[in-house]
């Protein structure tokens, strides 16, 4: 007989994943570096083919081509290398000289670096269940490189002969630096933007700025100066920009007619209209360099910026160009955009004070030095990549200098930032002592009110107690007065007997008959005992006899025996409230109820050897009842 053996499954370990995952991804993709061969090549492709079918739609509608499809094809290759920072070469002048053209419009390079970036993250293929990514960080690296510089190699070659021959230094070099600094932060941002890796390329810095970036405090400071220096360069960038706006505003007329003198179809309108969007992010860098000082070159010799304008005499009708100040000695409208890299320098300093208020004055400076740096840095390397040949001769230099722009914005962050920091620094430590000992004032303030306000509520709930109980006493007496008639009727004491049959108006009136006397073996309620206060005695009193005529039939049956512990909580009041006695039978209880509290109450101010009064009206011989048991008397009857 066949049997069954039973199996457990075993449960996957947390940091490795499962065999079915393992086979579902080898089922769906080519496992380690072919994945990332594949992703870099389709990354590339991609690029190549958006920009090859934006030149084929504009040459395609374009009324006079001046070449067929594979032209247009070049043409899209070429435009693609470019757009890697690779220096193109045009062969077909009018001197027969080669004329480089070097100017890398940036919004182009966007889209291959996005590319890139987007093809190594994915090659990581990290799950988000925290499994570790079956990928390592170095092989999908190697794997999206290989992949896009295979199509990259391949379309430099093809490229080579068109019209716009790429440059083979350029190609060598600029093509995978971009690629490989686009699939590191890829790969690097797929692990979760771990320190380690920057840590590493740290270390290569020389020993004293290894020491002020990476030890243990300074790795914070490092931050606040790079968060600044971002604000700074962000400031920089959008205040060129603006000053790139006004001035083609100033600018119309000449801006507008440039335009129409390049071409007269739509289809080329739309492709200088193309080209001038794609440039606005070079504009911006220009103006920002216009505006820091050192400006920018319009040809060899020829030099732009806010205390001289001297552009070369024979450039080209474009729209952009058309925004350059005229040329002459600049005015104050000029040297106004020197309000762009104050405000940096001020937006540089106040990042740096607001993060140091831990910090000394000194180690606050010297952040902000550090913060200018990094500003320096990073627009002398934008002025690098906006700026470049367009041709030979006067257009060799086209664009600002790098080196200049980052001296000049060194020396506006180290002339505004250090400083500003510094008085932020200082005013700060005022203005948070100020503030401190404003909210330690509010505070007590504060306390000091909510003390009042809950002892004033304390008083309140008191006086709500005591109206609350005032309003319940009477709502009591009328609740035991209600208990006092469900209960069986009792019989009425001597005394008040006596009393009610010497006055006849009462003993008219329209009363009914009290209740007989219960019998001897029903044993009287009793009350408790009252200590004697102090100066009074005690007397003896004597029971009073019941008439005949006073006394009521007896009852149909015995009344109940009350509880021993049964007591009154005060006197009865002598006239009661007229709504509660709806009853005469009721009243007549409550008198006889009264009178015999009262006769247990001793009397502060009597003698011990006065005798009881003599009761009005005796009907009869003195009958010798049994002697009722109180406890506010001594002895016997």
């Amino acid at each position: 007989m066949t049997g069954v053996i039973p199996m457990t499954a075993r449960r996957p370990s947390p940091r490795r994943p499962s065999n079915s995952q393992l086979l579902t991804r080898v089922r769906d993709r080519s496992p380690g570096l072919a994945a990332g061969l594949v992703g870099g090549a389709v990354a590339a492709g991609l690029g190549l083919g958006a920009l090859t079918v934006l030149v084929m739609v504009l040459w395609i509608s374009s009324p006079y081509p001046d070449s067929g499809p594979g032209g247009a094809l070049h043409v899209a290759a070429a435009l693609w290398l470019l757009a890697h920072g690779v220096e193109l070469v045009r062969a077909d002048t009018l001197s027969g000289v080669p004329a480089p053209v070097g100017v890398t419009p940036l919004l182009l390079s966007v889209l291959p670096v996005w590319l890139v970036h987007r093809a190594a993250r994915d090659a990581v293929d990290a799950d988000e269940d925290g499994v570790a990514p079956p990928v390592g960080a170095r092989t999908a690296w190697a794997g999206v490189v290989l992949g896009y510089l295979a199509v990259g190699a391949g379309t430099a070659l093809y490229a080579a002969g068109g019209p716009l021959r790429p440059s083979w230094a350029w190609t060598v070099l600029g093509l995978p630096t971009v690629v490989a600094l686009s699939a590191g932060t890829g790969v690097w941002t797929a692990y979760g933007r771990p320190r380690e890796p920057v840590d590493r390329l740290l270390r290569l810095l020389p020993g004293g700025t290894r020491r002020v970036l990476l030890g243990p405090r300074e790795r914070e400071k490092f931050l606040v100066a790079v968060r600044a220096a971002g604000a700074a360069v962000a400031v920089c960038v959008g205040g060129g920009a603006g000053l790139v706006a006004a001035s083609s505003v100033w600018h119309g007329d000449l801006a507008r007619e440039a335009f129409l003198q390049l071409t007269e179809g739509w289809s080329g309108r739309c492709a200088v209209l193309l080209l001038c969007v794609t440039l606005v992010p070079n504009a911006a860098v220009w103006g920002a360099a216009y505006a820091l000082g050192p400006g920018f070159a319009l040809g060899t010799g020829h030099g732009v910026g806010p205390w001289v304008s001297d552009p070369a005499p024979m450039l080209p009708p474009f729209p952009l160009l058309a925004a350059v100040p005229d040329a002459g000695a600049g005015t104050p409208w000029n040297w106004a955009a020197g309000v762009v890299p104050l405000a940096a320098g001020v937006t540089m300093g106040w990042f740096v004070g607001r993060g140091g208020m831990r910090w000394s004055v000194r180690r606050t400076a010297v952040i902000a030095g550090l913060a200018a740096t990094v500003c320096a840095t990073a627009l002398a390397v934008a002025a690098g990549m906006a700026g470049g040949p367009l041709g030979v001769g006067v257009l060799a230099r086209f664009g600002p200098v790098w080196w200049q722009v980052g001296g000049a914005a060194l020396a506006w962050g180290v002339g505004v930032a250090v400083p500003v920091a510094v008085v932020v620094r200082v005013c700060g430590g005022w203005v948070t002592r100020w503030r401190t000992a404003a909210a330690t004032k509010a505070v007590t303030r504060a306390a000091a009110k909510a003390a009042e306000e809950a002892s004033r509520a304390l008083s309140l709930a008191q006086a709500r107690a005591t109206a609350s109980r005032t309003a319940e006493a009477p709502r009591t007496t009328a609740q035991k007065a209600a208990a006092q008639k469900a209960a069986p009727p009792k019989a009425a004491p001597p005394k008040a007997a006596a009393t009610k049959a010497t006055e006849p108006a009462k003993a008219t009136s329209a009363k009914p008959p009290a209740p007989a006397k219960p019998p001897a073996s029903a044993k009287p309620p009793k009350t408790p005992v009252v200590a004697p206060r102090a100066g009074v005695t005690l007397r003896k009193k004597t029971a009073t006899p019941v008439t005949p005529e006073a006394a009521a039939p007896p009852s149909p049956r015995t009344p109940p025996k009350p509880p021993e512990s049964e007591a009154y909580d005060l006197l009865p009041a002598d006239e009661p409230v007229e709504d509660v006695w709806r009853d005469e039978a009721l009243r007549a209880r409550w008198d006889a109820l009264r009178d015999e509290l009262r006769n247990r109450t001793p009397e502060p101010d009597a003698p011990t050897d006065a005798e009881p009064e003599p009761t009005a009206a005796r009907a009869g011989p003195e009958p010798a009842p049994p002697a009722p048991e109180d406890g506010g008397t001594s002895g016997t009857p």
